[in-house]
């Protein structure tokens, strides 16, 4: 049996289910290899799989010849995501997976063919409509539906790799038929891209014929037009009364210059000749060959006639034979730049004349090229539509070439390689012997061990009552414990922020009975280590006798706090010791800062200075005026309740009306801090508790001390 009374709190022991699994760890440990042995045998028993992987590359793929224009990717199809997903549904279509079972003769393994290698489990499920007669499928369904199970074809992620898995019981057949899908799904990618090449040079070969027909014919046209229209085509690509008029056009413009640059010649001779400057500037009396000659005997004589004149007087025959000789040269070279003038004069008369002539053949000319013009506009039309006939065959000649070079398998490739080829599989893929076995012995032992503590739990063996740890002073029906001390007189203690009047009680005190103790058999230590067995998440602390029960609440806070628990001490006394025993600022906000409102919650909670302890200490505001919002006091504790795992109300000298207004549930730890016991004030304390109804009164007198051995005496 468990011990557990039926209405009494409980919790389990987690130390009695580690013990109870212990225990039975040979049981354990032998049902966990049994479990090992099970998996082992069945891992053995089950016929190995093996497996093999081809892997495709999808890319645009062009003859080696293919130039540049022809391979450009945007003639190929878009490779995107939806395109690799295509080609993946494509691998697993039933017309390809019939040509590799063709090719294979699978359908001549036993393997492929359920209806003919049936299981017991099968003919079970199947009498029990469980599942369909595989017999009653046709028998190519039945190898298509047993190939399609153990065919994986997979997209690599972030990739334009295709992965083909496929498994049998025979590694030759896991790594062939991989190949064979690889082969059969290029081999019809390129018969695609040869059906459609067919198609066009088919189609091409009649259209081509009809086309050079057509082109024929609208040359022809456009040769009948020209020979009724006279337009002879010319070397600038215009017709022949248009060149004429072009080149007549030009030479009148160059006769026009001719002639004024011929009048500006003769008219700077007249210019000279009238002015009486010299000639001999001109370009066209330099250029004369008669005048070079005699300006040339000119300054010979010239030069003579000064070397004589130094020597002989100026009547001297020779030097007037010199002057005559110069005067007759200046006359025949005024006489010949007069005719120069008149040729150049006679120049400017016949570029006249010719220009003259230029004009009326231009006129004439400006008639026809108007009437071969209009002529044009019909010409214009039969060669645009002569030159579209040749251009369309022009282009489906270029197709029909290359059409026609790709009929060969090789020339036209599939949009797909092989990256890598299926190799034959050492070791199968299922069932892997050695994790099987280890998964299914630690699962069989969690699961020994989850019912071993099931066991226990329901047994109530792993159950503990949740009680006083150490002697308490309980109302039991008519036995009341105590602790008996010797009397001492009443002290004057500050009183307590919860204090109220006490009604005077109704009745007598009731017999009560005393234990006799040895001395701080209700130390500190003893508390302590009780409220951490009870797991009890409120404390509130009652100091009878003043600051010195506070200073021992202080002392089982920091106690709680170094043995791992996470406590807090709240400060409800009117003196305010705790405050000043832990923290480090006296004017630090607490309690009646925060019902005041005049501080926030986490504000309020401060650490202790000689321990790892929090504190909520008395506050600065005032008390009477805090004490209003007392009901707001419960609100506080389950809010700390639910941080720490123990809160521990320091409440001075209060009595039970003031701890009612803290809680108003009596299931609390209620501790009498007394380090010195006054019996008559313990007395009068528990009696009053007694009548609130709060059950669980605890003695914490000062001082450490072992375990207590107690025995009862009538007090």
């Amino acid at each position: 049996m468990s011990g557990v009374s039926g209405n009494q709190d409980v919790d389990i022991d987690l130390g009695q289910l580690v013990r109870a699994v212990w225990e039975r760890r040979l049981k354990v440990v032998a049902i966990t290899l049994i479990g090992a042995g099970v998996a082992f045998a069945g891992a053995k028993m089950i016929a190995p799989k093996y497996r093999g992987e081809t892997r495709l590359l999808i890319e645009q793929r062009a003859p080696a010849f293919a130039n540049t224009q022809t391979s450009d990717a945007t003639a190929g199809p878009l490779l995107d995501e939806l395109n690799i997903a295509s080609q993946v549904q494509l691998l697993q279509s039933a017309d390809l997976i019939k040509k590799v079972i063709n090719s294979e003769k699978l359908y001549e393994l036993p393997e492929f063919d359920e209806a003919a290698n049936g299981s017991a489990l099968t003919d079970i499920l199947v009498a029990l409509h469980l599942k369909k007669n595989p017999a009653e499928n046709p028998p190519e369904e039945r190898v298509i539906d047993a190939f399609t199970e153990r065919l994986q074809v997979f997209q690599v992620p972030g990739s334009r790799v295709i992965g083909i898995n496929f498994t049998s019981k025979d590694p030759k057949l896991a790594a062939r038929i991989p190949n064979a899908m690889a082969s059969v799904y290029l081999a019809t990618q390129s018969g695609a891209k040869l059906a459609s090449n067919s198609e066009a040079t088919r189609w091409l070969e009649p259209e081509i014929e009809s086309l050079r027909q057509k082109v024929n014919d609208a040359e022809q046209k456009v040769a009948e037009y020209r020979a009724q229209h006279g337009l002879l085509p010319t070397n600038g690509g215009s017709n022949f009364p248009t060149q004429q008029l072009n080149d007549i056009s030009a030479e009148l413009t160059r006769v026009r210059g001719e002639k004024a640059n011929a009048e500006a010649r003769a008219q700077a001779v007249r210019n000279a000749l009238s002015s009486g400057e010299a000639s001999d500037t001109l370009p066209d009396i330099m250029n004369s060959q008669s005048m070079q000659r005699l300006k040339g005997t000119e300054s010979g004589l010239q030069s003579q006639i000064s070397d004589l004149s130094t020597s002989l007087l100026n009547n001297h025959p020779r030097l007037r034979s010199l002057r005559a000789q110069l005067a007759d040269i200046k006359t025949q070279i005024r006489a010949e730049t007069q005719k120069i003038l008149t040729s150049i004069e006679n120049e400017s008369k016949v570029a006249d004349l010719r220009a003259t002539e230029l004009e009326r053949q231009s006129g004439a000319l400006q008639q026809n090229s108007a009437k071969a013009g209009e002529d044009e506009v019909g010409l214009n039309a039969l060669q645009r539509e002569a030159n579209a006939q040749r251009q369309l065959l022009e282009t489906y000649l270029v197709r029909y070439r290359e059409a026609a070079s790709r009929a060969d398998s090789n020339s036209s490739p599939a949009d797909a390689r092989v990256v890598s080829k299926a190799i034959q599989p050492v070791d199968p893929y299922f069932p892997k012997v050695v994790p099987i076995v280890i998964v299914a012995a630690f699962a069989t032992l969690i699961i020994t061990s989850i019912v071993i503590m099931l066991a226990e739990l329901f047994s109530g063996r792993a159950l503990r009552p949740v009680g006083p740890a150490l002697p308490v002073a309980r109302i039991e029906e008519e036995e009341t414990v105590i602790v008996a001390a010797p009397a001492k007189t009443k002290r004057t203690v500050a009183p307590s922020m919860l204090s109220a009047p006490a009604e005077e009680p109704e009745t007598e005190e009731p017999a009560v009975a005393v234990e006799a103790v040895e001395e701080n058999e209700f130390s500190i230590g003893s508390v302590a280590d009780y409220l951490t067995g009870s797991r009890a998440p409120l404390a509130i602390a009652i100091s009878p006798t003043g600051d010195d029960g506070s200073a021992a609440t202080v002392a089982l806070a920091r106690r709680l706090a170094a043995s791992g628990q996470r406590a807090i001490l709240v400060d409800m006394t009117g003196s305010g010791y705790p405050t000043a025993m832990m923290a480090e600022d006296l004017e630090a906000p607490g309690v009646t800062d925060l019902l005041c409102g005049e501080a926030a919650f986490g504000d309020t909670i401060h650490g202790d200075r000689a321990s790892d302890a929090h504190l909520i200490p008395q506050g600065t505001s005032d008390v009477r005026k805090a004490m209003r919002g007392a009901d707001r006091l419960s609100l506080l504790l389950d809010a700390l309740m639910s941080a720490y795992d123990i809160v521990v109300v320091e409440c001075g000298a209060a009595d039970v009306a003031g701890v009612s207004r803290l809680t108003r549930s009596k299931d609390v730890e209620i501790i009498l801090s007394m380090p010195e016991v006054l019996e008559d004030e313990f007395v009068t304390a528990m009696t009053e508790f007694e009548k609130a109804g709060y059950q669980r009164v605890v003695l914490m007198s000062g001082g450490e001390s072992a375990e207590p051995d107690l025995t009862r005496r009538a007090a």
